[in-house]
């Protein structure tokens, strides 16, 4: 089993083959939710638990996390308990389309999810059945993340999800469908040059209509080095 850390002196993630491992977007991801204000947040397909963990070791938050797979469940327990965080974040191993039988109606302040990526049927998944649990919608849609997250997040409170951008207008219409306003968004580029490949967007249950899009972030200069705000976030000097 391999094992990373997020950043010099940061927290340590155990990796395995069977768990989709460690990614620039679910870092990015909890990077662009660190400005909102939470006190509690659930993620909803935790993986490895990148994302709960980065946030928990950076906020005064508490961070339920839910994946369908056992294997992945299994090893974000094993990273909150090698980090020290077992009062902070709690791991549960079940299906985010039976949502009700596990959370309470309103009870958090944020939601977060990297979910996968690609339609059922789209062609674009991976041969290995953890990988393509994690890239294509043939467990859990667009819709389905959606709906969970209208339940849990309370009136006023926050949607965060890294997603492509050739599926930005689908994300934009469910969230709107299930009462959660898009109120940031944020284009993720490698090159200044190049087209986005991520995007960053935040909605607010019950918000009012208003999108404010803020400057892409750049993830590496025309040479090829990290930017200053890749820098900044994986603490690199």
């Amino acid at each position: 089993m391999e094992q990373d850390q997020l950043w010099s002196g940061g927290p340590v993630l155990l990796q395995s083959e069977n768990v989709f491992k460690l990614g620039t977007d679910s870092v990015l991801l909890s990077d662009f939710a660190l400005d909102i204000r939470a006190q509690r947040a659930v993620d909803l397909g935790c993986g490895c638990g990148v994302i709960a963990i980065a946030l928990a070791c950076q906020k005064d938050i508490k961070v339920d996390a839910i994946d369908i797979s056992e294997a992945a469940a299994e090893l974000t327990r094993r990273n909150v308990s090698l980090n020290g965080l077992e009062e902070k974040v709690k791991v549960i191993c079940g299906d985010v389309r039976r949502h009700r039988e596990f959370f309470e109606a309103g009870a958090y302040d944020l939601v977060v999810t990297n979910p996968p990526y690609f339609a059922g049927g789209s062609g674009k998944t991976a041969k290995e059945e953890a990988k393509a649990l994690a890239r294509d919608e043939r467990e859990c849609t667009l819709s389905d993340i959606v709906e969970a997250a209208a339940y849990l997040i309370r009136w006023g409170g926050s949607f965060a999800i890294v997603y492509r951008p050739e599926r930005l207008s689908e994300l934009f219409c469910a969230m709107t469908a299930a009462g959660i306003e898009p109120k940031r968004l944020r284009m993720v580029q490698y090159k200044v040059y190049s087209a986005p490949n991520m995007v960053l967007v935040e909605g607010r249950r019950g918000g009012r209509p208003g999108l404010k899009i803020e400057p892409p972030l750049i993830m590496t200069h025309l040479d090829g080095t990290d930017t200053e705000e890749i820098k900044r976030i994986y603490r690199r000097t």
